[in-house]
């Protein structure tokens, strides 16, 4: 079976999360024209309430879109056990509404790369955070995914498994079928590392993939690191059209089609507006049928 698309709007970000000039309904019906299967939610386009959730979920059952994807970034290396806890706790509402909106997938993070937190003490951390929430999981039947990343958007730190051993580390030691890998290519390269060598490492274990392509609008991979740890992204790093930057989509999805990934793909684009977004489904579109059989 071919994997399923879903879109992520990075283009819309701040008017769904922060200023509210958006409303999730209306995205919902833009994004009905793009020839998506889902869309993938973000925890601050949600209002925990009653009324927002179930005309939520109509406005996706009105347009048969599946939400199959919730996009969270619990801070798990948080020093604070008062606040750690916090964050499992907010996790666990994440994984319901999950399951809430008939999604199989919700991710997690290891937390911001806080300079007073060892990698011993935030491995172990992590690790003992998310593997608290499996039984929920289970119980829910919502696998947790884990993303190699970058940043959250509204973050200081930048991400504490951003690099590739911190990452695969904390992945192999939690074994269990109620978590695996959001694969993301592109912030392998923001480590300043290979996105084909880390999926080489993790293939076996990707159950759902973030496509996008990013550049630098200026200066280097170097500079963008001096830049880490201010609030959000750095200004001088962009998403564009998928197919038009870094990555190598032959390869990743050849690799990927040879391990039978048949899950969702969530498109990470739109920077530009709609038609850059309609132009990355075109694309991965075509590749989805080149290298996955029916």
């Amino acid at each position: 079976m071919k994997p399923k698309l879903a879109a992520f709007p990075k283009c819309f970000m701040d008017e769904l999360c922060v200023d509210r000039t958006m409303s999730l309904a209306a995205w919902i019906d833009l994004a009905a024209g793009l020839e998506v299967d889902g869309l993938e939610f973000y925890v601050g386009f949600l209002q925990d309430g009653p009324t927002f959730l179930a005309e939520t979920k109509r406005a996706l059952e009105r347009h048969q879109l599946a939400m199959p994807m919730l996009c969270c970034s619990p801070d798990f290396t948080q020093p604070d056990p008062v606040l750690l806890q916090r964050e499992i706790e907010r996790e666990r509402r994440m994984i319901e509404l999950t399951a809430y909106f008939g999604g199989r997938y919700c991710r997690v993070l290891s937390g911001q790369r806080r300079p007073e937190v060892t990698r011993e003490v935030g491995v172990d951390r992590v690790v003992g955070a998310i593997t608290s929430l499996l039984p929920f999981a289970e119980e829910h039947g919502v696998v947790l995914t884990m993303e190699n990343h970058y940043k959250d958007n509204y973050w200081v730190h930048p991400e504490f498994a951003q690099k590739m051993d911190v990452f695969v580390e904390i992945v192999n030691r939690i074994d269990s079928p109620w978590f695996g890998v959001n694969f993301d290519p592109s912030n392998t390269i923001l480590a300043g590392e290979d996105p084909l060598e880390l999926l080489e490492q993790v293939k076996h274990r990707v159950v759902t993939m973030h496509a996008s392509d990013r550049y630098l609008k200026s200066g280097t991979i170097e500079d963008l690191r001096a830049e880490e740890d201010v609030a959000g992204y750095a200004d001088r790093l962009a998403h564009g059209v998928i197919g038009r930057g870094m990555n190598d989509y032959d390869k990743i999805f050849s690799t990927l089609a040879a391990e039978g990934f048949d899950s969702w793909i969530s498109i990470e684009d739109g920077m530009d507006g709609m038609d850059d977004l309609r132009e990355s489904v075109r694309f991965l579109r075509e590749k989805i049928d080149r290298h996955f059989a029916d």
